[in-house]
């Protein structure tokens, strides 16, 4: 990418992210009177905007987007890779009723945290695994846990493309407790809307459902299972999109 087709194109990242913004408060007030009455308002608001996002993506800076696999539609624990806020919305929109184990400080968040409490995601604190691992069985066994699909990103981060972190004992709780299905999630993302900055690459950004991994497996098994069918195929859709690890 040249000098100048790299200057538009941060010039259309910012408008892109300026008017992604404006276009979450727009809908959080449309929606705000559904949302107050049924947590389906709060659904529809959501999904909305990550056809939004997803539409004005492509059409501003060109990045494409697409989904693979088959996302689940019935009561599962679905554990994904986190690169970006992209993958939030893919993820998100692909399913009938998603909810995500969030952190605690993403409640104050003005629109974000309230929609996301509307839709019955689970906030812990991140910085004490132990009670943050309570929180969430409690959340279970207490009768708040609602259905639908309970999303988790298994690392508990957003990780860069080529960075290698651990997967989080939470997942393997959950699994443990929930004694449902888990369907691990791979994506690319993060090589075209990184963690930080402004610029937003043109491309074809890939959430991938894969395989369901069935309930009951033996905890060191699952955990081994999991890393190793979201690492390989996260890596396969990164070099798919071009990404060299560096060595």
């Amino acid at each position: 990418m040249g000098p100048l087709r790299l200057a538009l194109q941060y010039v259309l990242s910012l408008i892109f992210i300026v008017q992604m913004y404006l276009a979450m408060a727009v809908m959080a007030v449309i929606f705000l009177p559904w949302a107050l009455t049924s947590p389906s308002g709060a659904f529809a608001a959501c999904h909305s905007y990550c056809v939004w996002v997803r539409w004005t993506a492509r059409w501003l800076v060109g990045l494409k987007s697409e989904i693979r696999g088959t996302p689940p539609r019935d009561v599962v624990l679905v554990a994904a890779k986190h690169q970006s806020f992209f993958d939030i919305l893919l993820i998100f929109g692909a399913m009938p009723r998603p909810r995500f184990i969030m952190k605690r400080e993403l409640i104050w968040t003005p629109i974000l945290g309230q929609y996301a409490l509307r839709l019955g995601c689970i906030a812990v604190d991140r910085g004490k695994r132990g009670a943050a691992i309570k929180k969430m069985i409690a959340a279970v066994a207490s009768g708040k846990d609602k259905g639908g699909q309970l999303a988790i990103y298994a690392q508990g981060t957003r990780v860069a493309p080529g960075v290698k972190a651990p997967y989080k004992i939470g997942i393997g709780a959950l699994y443990k407790e929930l004694g449902q299905d888990c369907v691990p999630v791979a994506t690319n993302v993060g090589v075209f809307w990184p963690r930080h900055g402004i610029l937003r690459k043109p491309g074809v950004a890939v959430v991938d459902f894969l395989p369901r991994i069935p309930a009951g497996k033996p905890l060191p098994e699952f955990m081994k299972e999991l890393e190793t069918a979201v690492e390989t195929r996260s890596d396969e859709l990164m070099a798919e999109a071009g990404f060299k690890r560096r060595r």
